[in-house]
C-alpha cells in the first residue's frame, strides 16, 4: 500500500512538473507580426527619452554617462538587478540582436536565448506600444556609439533557473499584451499623452499599486503606492488639481519641462529628477499631451 502511495505521489509530481513547464514556456512573437516599416530615428529618440532608458541603463562611474551601457545597480525588494548594456556593441550590447529578438524582449519579456526576463525590465508597459515605435527605438539605439562593457550578475533569489522559468506562469496572469487603444471620444493630444504614459513612459510601473502577486492593479490606476526600491511611497497622479499639486495643464507642462529650475521641487524627489530630465528632452507637444492626460485623471 505504501509503495502504491509513493508511486502515485511520484506520478503526480511528474505530471505537475510537466504541466508547469508547459504553461510557463516562453511564448514569443513570430516574424510575421513585424510590420513593413520605414525607420524613423527622430521618433526612436522620442521613445528613448519618454522611456528614460538612460536612467536605468546608465553606466558605472567613469564610463560615458550619455550612453546606455549599463552596469549601475537597480535595487528592488527582491534583490539587486543590473540593467544591461543596450548600446550597439555586438559582444556585450544588443548589436547582434534581430528586430524580432528586440521586439520579443520589449513586448514579451523574452531574451534572445529564450529565457524569461524579470519585470524589473518594464515590458509589462512596453507591451502596449505600437511595434513600429519599438522598431524605431531599436534603430535609434543602433545609431548610438557602441560601448563594450563587462556584465554584472543579478543578486536576487529569483535569478534561480526554475524561478525564472516560473515567470512564464506569472505572465499568464500579469502580462497584458494588448496594444494601447485610442479613445475616439477624446482629443488626439489626450490620446497621445495616454499612450506615452502607459507605454514608453511606463509610469504605471511606479505609480500604479500592485496586487498580491506583484502584478499591476489597474483598479487603482496611477493611484500611487510603495516605492519600487522598497523605501517610501510613490505619489498618486490622480486628482492633481483637487489636491492642489498643479493649477492647470500649462502648470504641469512647465513642471515636466523645467522641474526644479522653475521651482517645482517635488519633481526632483524619489527618482523623479531623472524622469523629469528625460521628459524635458521631448517635443513640447508631447509633454503638453502627457500633462493633458494626467490632469484629466480624477
Amino acid at each position: 500500500m505504501k509503495r502504491k502511495t509513493v508511486v502515485l505521489f511520484a506520478g503526480l509530481v511528474v505530471v505537475g512538473t510537466a504541466v508547469g513547464l508547459f504553461l510557463s514556456r516562453p511564448r514569443p512573437l513570430e516574424a510575421n507580426v513585424l510590420p513593413q516599416h520605414n525607420v524613423d530615428l527622430a521618433n526612436g529618440k522620442v521613445m528613448y527619452d519618454a522611456g528614460g532608458c538612460i536612467s536605468c541603463h546608465k553606466p558605472i562611474k567613469g564610463a560615458d554617462a550619455l550612453l546606455p551601457s549599463g552596469g549601475s545597480q537597480l535595487k528592488t525588494p527582491v534583490g539587486v538587478f543590473y540593467p544591461p548594456n543596450i548600446t550597439s556593441d555586438k559582444a556585450t550590447g544588443i548589436g547582434g540582436w534581430s528586430d524580432l529578438q528586440f521586439v520579443n524582449a520589449m513586448q514579451r519579456g523574452i531574451s534572445p536565448d529564450g529565457r524569461h526576463y524579470f519585470p524589473a525590465f518594464p515590458y509589462t508597459s512596453y507591451a502596449h506600444m505600437k511595434t513600429s515605435d519599438v522598431l524605431d527605438l531599436k534603430a535609434y539605439l543602433m545609431s548610438l556609439k557602441a560601448v563594450e562593457t563587462s556584465s554584472n550578475k543579478t543578486t536576487s533569489i529569483f535569478a534561480a533557473p526554475m524561478l525564472r522559468r516560473g515567470m512564464g506562469l506569472w505572465k499568464r496572469f500579469s502580462l497584458d499584451t494588448r496594444v494601447f487603444k485610442f479613445d475616439r471620444s477624446k482629443p488626439k493630444s489626450w490620446n497621445r499623452g495616454a499612450y506615452l504614459v502607459s507605454g514608453a513612459g511606463h509610469c504605471n510601473e511606479c505609480h500604479t499599486p500592485r496586487n498580491i502577486v506583484m502584478g499591476l492593479d489597474f483598479s487603482r490606476h496611477l493611484a500611487g503606492g510603495p516605492h519600487p526600491e522598497g523605501k517610501g511611497k510613490v505619489p498618486s497622479l490622480r486628482g492633481l488639481k483637487k489636491r492642489k499639486r498643479f493649477t492647470d495643464v500649462a502648470d504641469l507642462n512647465s513642471a515636466l519641462r523645467f522641474g526644479e529650475i522653475m521651482g517645482y521641487e517635488d519633481m526632483s524627489s524619489g527618482g523623479m529628477g531623472d524622469v523629469q530630465t528625460n521628459l524635458s528632452k521631448l517635443p513640447e507637444a508631447d509633454t503638453k499631451a502627457i500633462a493633458e492626460f494626467l490632469f484629466s485623471l480624477q
